[in-house]
């Protein structure tokens, strides 16, 4: 799996790490999550959701990682933090995300 960035994106690095949310097919045991110890697992269903605070780098560590373990993964998203709070909050989406969901 190849990520490309735009020729403007090339040289910009994300410097504040962002909450995320990836989504994956199948319930993740113990030794697979073992390979995410930055993320913190959820089960919805039949899927797994992981959620972390990432930068630009360690989100595409954490979908290298998914794509080598040959998992399904059906979704990444940005959530955005409460700006009146230090912690991120894990229940608001960004407004395009909300207007896509």
């Amino acid at each position: 799996m190849w990520i490309h960035l735009s020729a403007s994106e090339h040289w910009v690095m994300d410097p504040v790490p962002a909450l995320y949310t990836i989504r994956v097919n199948g319930h993740l045991g113990a030794m697979m999550l073992s390979a995410f110890p930055a993320m913190v697992p959820q089960w919805h269903g039949a899927d797994t959701v992981l959620t972390g605070l990432l930068d630009r780098s360690a989100l595409y560590g954490v979908l290298a990682e998914i794509d080598a373990l040959g998992l399904d993964l059906l979704e990444v998203r940005q959530l955005e933090p409460d700006p009146g709070s230090p912690e991120p909050d894990v229940g608001r989406l960004t407004r395009c995300q909300r207007a896509a969901g």
